[in-house]
C-alpha cells in the first residue's frame, strides 16, 4: 500500500465500518474475501451500537456500545490511528452519522456513507406518510384497527399513546419491559422476510394496518409487497434528514472509492 498524509509508513490503511446492518456485514465479508485472495489490504474493524443482543457474525473485530458522542469517536480514530471510516449504518440512525461526520472532520480522516435507497411508493400500495413515529402512531386514526408493527423494540413505546388498537410488534430482541396495552402479541424474528410468509402472516391476524419506517432494501420489503397486494394501509415513517457527506448505495461503489483512496503499491 502506499503511504499517506495520516502517517502510516507502509501498513496496511486502518478502516472502521460503523455497522448494525446487512451492507455493512456484506462490506466486511467482501473485504475480508479479497484479504484472503491476496487483492485486500485494510486492516478492517466494525463498530455497533450493541442494541441488538445477539448480533449475527462479521468477518472482522467488532467493537460493540456507543464512542461517547463526538469527542469519544475523535478521541478513538485518533488513538486507533484510523485512516477511513465508512458509515454504514440504518437509514434512521441519523444521530450517529452526523456524530460521524463531525468527529471525522476533527480527525482529518475520509469518510464514505453507504445508504440504501428508500422505498418508493410503487402502483396500488396505500401509503399514509408520517414525519415521525408519533406522526405514525396519531396516523392510524380512532377507530380500533389490526396492527403490524415494524419499528424495533426501542421505539414502540409510541404505541401506548393509541390503547386502543390491537397490535402485533415484531422485532429481533424482545420488548422488555412489555408494552403497557391492553392487546399486543409479540413476534420475535429476524429477516429476510419472504413476500408468502408475510401474506400469511397478515391474513393470520387480520392485519388491516403495517406501521413500518422507510427502511429500505430487500430483507424487510416482503411486508411492503404483501401488504400492496392485500390492499392493506401502510402507514410509513419518512427517513430522518442526513448529513451533508458523500454518499453511495452498492458495496460494489464502496470498494471502487477505497480502491480510487487507496491503491494497492505497484508490484517491483
Amino acid at each position: 500500500m502506499t503511504s499517506s498524509s495520516h502517517g502510516r509508513d507502509m501498513r496496511p490503511p486502518r478502516l472502521l465500518i460503523l455497522g448494525g446492518t446487512s451492507e455493512a456485514r456484506e462490506l466486511a465479508a467482501r473485504l475480508a474475501a479479497l484479504e484472503a485472495a491476496g487483492a485486500g489490504g485494510f486492516e478492517i474493524s466494525v463498530s455497533l451500537a450493541g442494541r441488538t443482543r445477539n448480533p449475527l457474525a462479521l468477518a472482522a473485530p467488532v467493537r460493540s456500545g456507543g464512542f461517547g458522542g463526538v469527542e469519544g469517536l475523535a478521541a478513538h480514530l485518533a488513538a486507533e490511528r484510523i485512516d477511513v471510516v465508512v458509515d454504514a449504518t440504518h437509514p434512521f440512525a441519523a444521530a450517529i452519522s452526523r456524530n460521524a461526520v463531525k468527529a471525522a472532520g476533527i480527525a482529518g480522516v475520509p469518510m464514505l456513507a453507504l445508504l440504501r435507497p428508500p422505498w418508493e411508493r410503487q402502483p396500488g400500495d396505500i401509503w399514509t406518510d408520517a414525519p415521525d413515529i408519533p406522526g405514525a402512531v396519531a396516523a392510524l386514526g380512532t377507530a380500533p384497527r389490526n396492527v403490524l408493527v415494524t419499528l424495533g423494540r426501542n421505539e414502540v413505546r409510541a404505541l401506548e399513546a393509541a390503547p386502543q388498537h390491537h397490535y402485533l410488534v415484531r422485532s429481533i430482541d424482545p420488548v422488555d419491559p412489555p408494552l403497557a396495552l391492553p392487546r399486543v402479541v409479540y413476534i420475535e424474528a429476524r429477516g429476510p422476510f419472504a413476500l408468502e410468509d408475510e401474506r400469511a402472516l397478515f391474513a393470520a391476524h387480520h392485519i388491516d394496518a403495517l406501521l413500518s419506517k422507510n427502511s429500505g432494501g430487500a430483507a424487510t420489503y416482503g411486508k411492503i409487497a404483501a401488504a400492496r397486494a392485500l390492499r392493506v394501509e401502510v402507514v410509513m415513517v419518512a427517513r430522518p434528514s442526513r448529513p451533508q457527506v458523500e454518499t453511495v448505495a452498492t458495496i460494489d461503489a464502496v470498494l471502487d472509492w477505497l480502491a480510487e483512496r487507496f491503491p494497492r503499491s505497484a508490484p517491483d
